[in-house]
């Protein structure tokens, strides 16, 4: 038995071609173009790498992006203040606050004040709730991926035992919605759970979402098991201990290549949905 391998990578390249002709004809129907406003703010290296791949994003797909960068003693107040200004701004379709921001800002605070209709990262609590109840909302970026991923491979999920470990308000609580929905039974656990192995091979679906490297062993994983690892750290490993799962699992993640390219394809097709439903007004 050899795994199904999730390529992200290879749907983010379809869909981008897909989004590309969207926003073409956007452009000719209406004249305007989705735009994605980024917010940075200090210098954090990695962050300021992210945001560069989401700006690099837009341009494949022809749409435009606002670059707002602030600096690393950036108050509340402040970031609040330009956040509200893009509220405010008609050419602004969707909002990312790029995470982590500096410890002296209050980051929930700040994720809440983007209007529902420009949170296109899915980071506030109004979004997590609508999408928890089955109402209309962008979802999390990297939750709502997965899901794009699970069903481009045609993962059933109906009826089965999900176990996501991991339990980050952007990530693994999300999750769990979004599989619950989908009639998945879903079992959340964390670094903290007491008989994590035993839980885990209870499942049918493994989503691996708690940032620790390889902290989910292989032999906790059961045979023909669908594995979903969302965490990448330095050397190229994620969440999960992925090798021997090649020859046991039925499909999953690599690493990268896996989760990772279906987040920022996830918030770039979502920008271009609120670019849709203002510019076709």
């Amino acid at each position: 038995m050899s795994a199904l391998i999730l390529d992200g990578k290879a749907i983010a390249k379809q869909t981008e071609a897909e989004l590309s002709e969207r926003v073409e004809r956007l452009k000719q129907s209406s004249g305007g173009t989705p735009i994605l406003a980024t917010i940075l703010v200090g210098g954090d290296p990695a962050s300021a790498t992210y945001v560069s791949m989401k700006q690099n994003a837009c341009r494949r797909v022809g749409m435009e992006s606002i670059a707002v960068k602030l600096p690393e003693e950036t108050t509340t107040e402040q970031l609040l203040s330009a956040i509200e200004e893009l509220n405010g701004n008609p050419d602004c379709h969707g909002i990312l606050l790029q995470h982590p921001v500096p410890e002296q800002i209050d980051e929930r605070a700040c994720f809440d004040a983007i209007a529902l209709e420009k949170d296109v990262d899915g980071v506030t609590c109004l979004g997590f709730g609508r999408m928890a109840m089955g109402e209309e909302a962008y979802g999390s970026a990297t939750p709502q991926g997965i899901m794009r991923l699970l069903q481009a491979y045609d993962i059933e999920l109906e009826g089965k035992h999900a176990v996501v470990v991991g339990r980050s308000p952007i990530l693994g609580k999300p999750m769990a919605m979004m599989l619950l929905n989908e009639n998945a039974t879903v079992t959340i656990c964390h670094s903290r759970t007491r008989n994590l192995p035993d839980i885990v091979r209870q499942a049918d679906i493994v989503v691996g979402a708690v940032g620790k490297p390889e902290f989910i062993r292989a032999e906790w994983i059961k045979a023909g098991a669908v594995v979903v690892d969302a965490g990448y750290h330095p050397g190229g490993v994620g969440d999960i201990e992925l090798g021997p799962l090649e020859a046991t699992a039925t499909a999953l993640t690599p690493v990268p290549g896996g989760v990772g390219p279906m987040t920022i394809n996830t918030l770039i097709l979502q920008t271009v949905l609120a670019g849709e439903k203002k510019l076709k007004r």
